[in-house]
């Protein structure tokens, strides 16, 4: 059986983390991708890549749901167990908020939920600066409940020279806690 994992992209900005782990993962899972409506216009506003354009080159291994497909197989706990777990990259604060007080209104949320109810590993990629007080919470209520929450800040030890490689920086830390290997960054070696 090929591995899985969730892979939800919500309108937060910075889409770009979402596409990259994307195309990444697809290597060596089947990913179960959710893309948020908001996500959609995100990414057509930062990365001029339509809707139709995106699923037309959804690699092989990819099985999309919209958010509204509450039903879907993911949406189950029965089925969430048989993955890695759930990353959510970009991680909008609205979403993060639906997620720290229980709120399934569309298919990310339901997945979170049930991968926070399941004990499967939940990892929510923050891109919003400044926070408030009202996300910080949020963030700490889900991390008492078992999520790792991340904001996307790339480093620079590893002397970064394009865009691309801060997007790397910040996919490859998101892999390191799937214990996933990948040579997108070069590592601190003290």
């Amino acid at each position: 059986m090929e591995k899985e994992i969730v892979l939800c992209i919500t309108g937060a900005s910075g889409t770009v983390y979402g596409l990259r782990l994307l195309e990444v993962l697809s290597e060596n899972f089947t990913v179960n991708l959710i893309v948020s409506n908001s996500a959609f216009t995100v990414m057509e506003k930062e990365l001029d890549i339509s809707k139709e354009e995106f699923l037309r080159k959804l690699p092989e291994n990819c099985i999309f749901f919209s958010q509204n497909q509450i039903y879907a197989p993911v949406a189950s706990g029965s089925k969430l167990v048989q993955t890695e777990g759930v990353i959510v990259a970009p991680c909008s604060t609205g979403t993060l908020g639906a997620i720290a007080n229980g709120i399934s209104s569309n298919l990310i949320h339901r997945v979170c939920d049930v991968a926070l109810k399941e004990r499967k590993k939940l990892y929510l990629l923050i891109r919003e600066m400044p926070l408030s007080l009202i996300h910080l919470q949020n963030m700490e209520r889900i991390t008492q409940a078992g999520a790792i929450v991340s904001v996307a800040s790339p480093g620079f030890y590893h002397k970064p020279q394009t865009i691309e490689d801060m997007i790397d920086f910040v996919v490859g830390k998101v892999l390191d806690s799937f214990g996933i290997k990948h040579n997108l960054y070069k590592r601190w070696q003290g």
